[in-house]
């Protein structure tokens, strides 16, 4: 599991290798087009929806939290900051399932399917919300019948990483499912909301960007660009703004 093995990195370097591509890849991936003829005006803009607080739009309460559990030992919190559950991943992944990307409106879906390179992304019929339903599902199984009929959020934190490393190191199966896809697949959903910015529901007040120094979606930092190896000394700032620019409004 790369969030907790005992490898030569501390949590924060780890956080700082992956973030800026994580940043670049999320925001690509919910990008949207600007419509109309050119030159372009003012407000033709589609911008994404802020997520609002409130209950679970896809997950059963049983669901949220197992990927709640499951996202602590991805991203546990210690004395850098908050772990994924306190960061709203688990909103993030709900939100994202209950968009367009659960239902892959936005992918090519027919046949023939193949088995691709992993950097080829899935090659399946199998929709989002269908792999996370069936992968929860599966795992619920796996718990039950091999702790005592104990879910996966009842287990101790070495029970919880032993079977999360299992399924990354295809050592564990899950019944009817592969164990290491779904592992894989809530892993970059976790890491996307984590870094994201919090528009998406994750990465809740800037805690990621705060740890590993990311302006964020600041207008200018031009100031800054030549200054290597600085920490930069400005709060980060989401699509949304920040809050003291609310309140002044």
């Amino acid at each position: 599991m790369r969030a907790t093995s005992p490898r030569n990195v501390s949590r924060r370097s780890f956080l700082a290798t992956t973030a800026i591509a994580l940043v670049l890849g999320v925001v690509d991936s919910h990008a949207r087009s600007i419509s109309g003829s050119l030159p372009w005006q003012p407000g033709m803009a589609d911008p994404p929806e802020p997520v609002r607080p409130g209950p679970w739009q896809f997950f059963t309460y049983d669901e949220a939290t197992a990927v709640e559990a499951i996202i602590d030992r991805l991203i546990p919190q210690d004395d850098l900051g908050a772990g994924g559950k306190a960061a709203g991943c688990a909103v993030y992944i709900d939100r994202l399932l209950a968009g367009p990307f659960g239902e892959s409106r936005q992918l090519y879906m027919k046949p023939p399917f193949a088995k691709a390179l992993p950097q080829q992304g899935p090659q399946s019929p199998i929709e989002p919300t269908a792999r996370y339903r069936s992968g929860l599902a599966a795992l619920d199984t796996y718990c039950r019948a091999n702790f005592g009929q104990k879910r996966f959020a009842e287990l101790t934190a070495e029970q919880q990483d032993a079977l999360l490393h299992g399924l990354e190191e295809k050592k564990i199966e899950l019944p009817n499912i592969d164990g290491y896809e779904f592992f894989e697949q809530i892993l970059q959903h976790t890491i996307e909301g984590f870094f994201a910015d919090p528009i998406y529901g994750g990465n809740r007040d800037m805690v990621s960007w705060k740890l590993i120094g990311f302006p964020g979606a600041r207008y200018d930092y031009r100031d800054f660009v030549k200054r290597h190896n600085e920490r930069y000394p400005l709060p980060p700032v989401s699509i949304l703004g920040r809050a003291d620019w609310a309140a002044q409004r």
